[in-house]
C-alpha cells in the first residue's frame, strides 16, 4: 500500500519553519510521505542547505515579492501571499502529481496561511492548520476583541 501523502505548508519565519520541519520528520518516522513546501527561493535554498532530510521532500512556490522587496513588512507579506500563492499552491499540487508522485491526502499549514484552507477543500484535500506558538498567545489572541471590548485595552496600544 502507498504512502499517505501530506504537504507541509510553514509561514516562512525561523519561528514557524523549525517546528513543522520537526513534525515533518516525525510523520516520516511514521510511515507517512512528506512534501515540505517553502514559500520563497531564498527560503527554500537555506532549507536545502540546512535540512536535507530523509524522506522529505522539497518544494517551493512563490510569495510573489520581488527579490529586493522587504520581507519584514508583515502587512506586506501576507496580503501578497494571499493573492499569489493559492494559484501556486494549485500548481504544484498538479506537478506532482503529473511527475507520478501520490496524490496529497493531507495539507499541514500554519495558521497564517488560512488562504490554502480554500485551495485545499477545492481539490479535495483534508487540512489541518498548526499553531506553533505558545498557547497562551493563542489564548491572548483569541481574546483581543473581549479585551478591548471591556476597555482592558485599546487599538492605539
Amino acid at each position: 500500500m502507498a504512502k499517505a501523502h501530506i504537504l507541509v505548508l510553514p509561514l516562512s519565519y525561523q519561528g514557524h519553519v523549525a517546528p513543522l520541519m520537526e513534525l515533518s520528520h516525525r510523520l516520516v518516522d511514521h510511515g507517512f510521505e512528506v512534501t515540505f513546501v517553502n514559500t520563497t527561493e531564498a527560503h527554500h535554498a537555506q532549507v536545502v542547505g540546512v535540512r536535507q532530510a530523509a524522506g522529505i521532500h522539497l518544494a517551493s512556490i512563490s510569495d510573489g515579492l520581488e527579490g529586493d522587496e522587504d520581507r519584514k513588512d508583515m502587512g506586506k507579506v501576507i496580503d501578497s501571499y494571499s493573492r499569489h500563492m493559492p494559484r501556486d499552491l494549485e500548481r504544484l499540487i498538479a506537478e506532482m502529481e503529473a511527475a507520478g508522485r501520490p496524490k496529497v491526502k493531507w495539507l499541514l499549514c500554519d495558521v497564517y496561511m488560512w488562504w490554502c484552507i480554500d485551495v485545499a477543500k477545492n481539490l479535495g484535500i483534508r487540512v489541518a492548520a498548526v499553531w506553533s506558538a505558545a498557547a497562551a498567545c493563542l489564548a491572548f489572541g483569541l481574546k483581543i476583541p473581549k479585551l478591548t471590548e471591556d476597555g482592558i485595552i485599546d487599538n492605539k496600544g
